[in-house]
């Protein structure tokens, strides 16, 4: 197993990164490494994944360190451009794992997919109807996907629901709809329970003589949740001058915060978001699908809330949590073609899709913290900004073996403009 513990590792130049995980990574071959240099997708590649490809565009590729999931190191492969992710996430995974790190678990990979049935006339006696024929239905969901059904796969359920449109000034429509669960295995899913909505549309309508609407799945996978949490011991939270059980504390309250206010917790859920979708971007997963899901998540309540929790325990140590649905998969889609995708799988050891769920689930928690905990210490943007100061210099002109001595001037300033880092390089040079 990798170690994930690699003091220094942001100080390196990208070579020498790349170097230093090609050797914790046994199986990274030459092909590999190279998917991570500038044009690893090539254009004909590119040109099978989507339609009127042009080119391709790039983001950056990092790895954050120091994450310690379920009793072992794991590597994480994050594609971002937002400065302070990736130091973020890796500096929280080190202080997480003096606490024993993170613990994280996700549901088996059922997928929901809708049938529906609009302007139905009589919906308590479509729904019965279709109740009474669940065998049936099922029979008929049953071996479209023989190969799913040989990895141990299938058809988990069905359960039928009556809805009502009744939006104020419009016209009220009754619809039954019936949710089938699919267990896709390590695939993410949305082609195979689209392909037996499809083939159960007709199927219900024979049944009920009533007329098939839509029939998809739903990226909100409620079956299908990653949950990971965290417990901090004050002394593992002491920063700088302010003790570990202020800032537990504060962190508390921020969450309380998120809980009670939507508009604080779209913010604190887009901090979780950020390190979630960096490494959906890395692993070739759908990421809209995901933060669509989690926001829904978020509001299965009637309110729009944090996704995570941070609550003082009766010692006094700070418990974090998070649950959302994580509709990941490991196999087909990108990641079967796009070859910096299959070296992000490696540096991740190559895991199931329950796997993924919960170390991305466990860098979701890990980002939310490192924002809060910046929050109510140093203050988030003082920390933003220290990582922006490379972009201003590199925006400055200043040449990129001397960004880091610049970025690192304008931090210890507090000044941030793209005139004072032309000053700083201009005043190296004389």
């Amino acid at each position: 197993m990798p170690k994930s513990r690699l003091p220094g590792f942001y100080r390196l130049p990208p070579e020498a990164r790349v170097k230093e995980i090609a050797d914790e990574i046994s199986d990274l071959d030459t092909e590999d490494v190279a998917s991570w240099a500038p044009g690893g997708l090539n254009l004909s590649t590119a040109d099978m994944m989507v339609e009127n490809v042009i080119g391709t565009f790039e983001l950056p590729q990092a790895v954050a360190v120091n994450f310690h999931v379920n009793g072992g190191d794991v590597l994480v492969p994050m594609v971002t451009e937002e400065p302070s992710v990736v130091a973020a996430a890796s500096n929280m995974a080190r202080l997480t794992r003096t606490a024993g790190g993170i613990w994280a678990d996700a549901d088996p990979s059922i997928m929901i997919g809708q049938v529906q049935l609009h302007g139905v006339s009589d919906a308590e006696a479509t729904a019965a109807l279709l109740e009474r024929h669940i065998d049936e239905l099922s029979a008929a969901a049953s071996g479209i996907h023989p190969r799913l059904e040989e990895r141990g796969g299938g058809l988990r359920g069905m359960r039928v629901r009556r809805l009502r449109y009744d939006e104020p000034g419009a016209l009220p429509e009754d619809m039954v709809v019936l949710h089938f669960h699919l267990d896709c295995v390590d695939a993410m899913g949305a082609n195979m329970v689209n392909t037996v909505a499809e083939r159960l549309g007709p199927v219900i309508e024979r049944i009920t003589g009533e007329t098939v609407g839509m029939h998809i799945l739903s990226n909100l996978s409620d079956l299908r949740l990653a949950r990971a949490r965290v417990v901090l011991r004050p002394e593992h939270l002491d920063h700088d001058d302010v003790n570990g059980e202020a800032v537990a504390a504060e962190i508390a309250a921020a969450y309380r915060f998120a809980w009670a206010d939507p508009y604080r917790a779209a913010t604190h859920n887009k901090g979780v978001m950020n390190g979630i979708d960096a490494v959906l971007l890395a692993t070739g997963n759908d990421w809209r699908a995901i933060e669509a899901g989690a926001h829904a998540w978020a509001a299965r309540d009637g309110q729009y809330r944090s996704l995570t929790t941070w609550k003082l325990d009766p010692e006094g140590a700070l418990v974090g949590t998070i649950e959302l649905p994580m509709a990941v998969g490991t196999v087909g889609g990108p990641i079967r073609v796009h070859p910096t995708v299959q070296a992000n799988m490696k540096v991740l050891g190559n895991p199931r899709a329950q796997e993924l769920a919960g170390i991305v689930a466990a860098v979701g928690l890990a980002q939310n913290l490192g924002a809060l905990r910046a929050l109510v210490t140093e203050g988030i943007q003082q920390g933003h900004m220290r990582m922006h100061a490379r972009n201003v210099a590199a925006t400055a002109g200043v040449p990129p073996e001397l960004v880091p001595a610049v970025a690192e001037k304008l931090a210890e300033h507090g000044d941030f403009s793209e005139a004072h880092a032309r000053a700083v390089y201009a005043e190296m040079q004389s």
